[in-house]
């Protein structure tokens, strides 16, 4: 073989070798999330049997991973951002770490409250946040609303989550969002009038406080309670779905949106589109016992007899815009 024809066959072989490298990267995505990775990888494995497309995760603390995406810049690996909380999501679109997605399937699947005006993120599961209350003590007629717990009727009786954790925050967002600021910092310090004890670090402490009289209703996320609910020493919390007659349970979500710096963004899209399938939402919302964003998903059989719920149909957006103002009334009751 002459010199121009060893020349040119070293050139096709390291144009090969560049193609090669080019396909892999497209053909594997890396999702940023604070989810739990068991939630996830019986999806992901499914996606890349269907696709051949393979996904990593990376998992920490939500704020942690959104600074870590504006720090890396162009040189980020993530693709997906993905985490809890429509609030979070929002401050991740307001640091400008999301691309604008155009996709007629999430579209058509994740309703236009579920999701950022501005196609940013979506909503992929929902988090119906309610009162649970201790049928040793009351009765599902004694219950009407979140505001009614304000009540001084339920002095010494309410259980709540510390309005540190976003939770509570967004709560009391969508309460300014519908009554104005200060009609909701009324009922949050009417709130603090009726509570029982120190405000508690997680939702299942609230609710095992509950469930053994320390207190006789709280406001959790139904998955709380669909875990203890397992157990049946907690057989005494009873689900009640608050303000049916009026603007509806409060919702949030889990979600995520496609990294602005991702290589692969058209192949993260088909992700998202997945994940917000029939297929796909019959498991990632039933794995953690929420609530699919698609209409018609099934639900896990352990909360179906809890019943269809009207719900809040507040842009969740606004929870994360509104989140500073929830945060100084919080303050300013002491709500700790």
């Amino acid at each position: 073989m002459g010199y121009k024809m060893k020349k040119i066959s070293i050139l096709l072989s390291v144009l090969l070798l560049i193609s090669c490298a080019n396909e892999n990267e497209i053909e594997e995505l890396t999702i940023y999330t604070s989810r739990q990775p068991q939630l996830l990888e019986p999806i992901i494995e499914d996606f890349y049997d269907d696709t051949g497309i393979k996904v990593n995760l990376l998992s920490g603390n939500a704020q942690e991973l959104m600074e870590r995406i504006y720090i890396e810049g162009n040189d980020s690996m993530a693709d997906i951002f993905m985490t809890v909380d429509a609030g979070v999501l929002w401050q991740a679109a307001e640091r400008d770490i999301f691309s604008k997605v155009d996709s007629e399937i999430l579209e058509r699947n994740i309703p236009s409250y579920l999701k950022d005006p501005e196609n940013k993120w979506f909503g992929l599961s929902k988090r119906a946040r309610t009162i649970v209350f201790s049928s040793d003590q009351f009765a599902s007629d004694d219950f009407s609303t979140y505001e009614d717990l304000a009540d001084p009727k339920w002095k010494g009786k309410l259980c709540l989550r510390t309005s540190k954790k976003v939770y509570n925050r967004s709560l009391i967002a969508s309460m300014i969002d519908e009554y104005g600021l200060d009609q909701a910092k009324e009922v949050v310090s009417g709130w603090i009038s009726n509570l029982a004890t120190e405000v508690f670090s997680n939702d299942t402490n609230a609710l095992k406080a509950v469930s053994s009289g320390q207190c006789g209703m709280t406001i959790v996320n139904t998955y709380y309670l669909a875990r203890l609910l397992d157990d049946p020493q907690y057989d005494n919390l009873n689900l009640f779905w608050a303000n049916q007659n009026d603007r509806g349970v409060h919702v949030n979500i889990s979600g995520a949106g496609i990294v602005k710096t991702s290589k692969n963004k058209e192949n993260a899209i088909s992700l998202l589109e997945y994940l917000s399938s029939d297929r796909a939402q019959n498991f990632y919302a039933s794995a953690n016992k929420e609530y699919p964003v698609l209409i018609g998903a099934k639900v896990h059989e352990s909360i179906q007899e809890w019943g269809d719920f009207n719900e809040d149909n507040i842009n969740v957006s606004k929870l994360g815009s509104l989140q500073k103002q929830a945060v100084l009334l919080a303050q300013e009751v002491g709500y700790k």
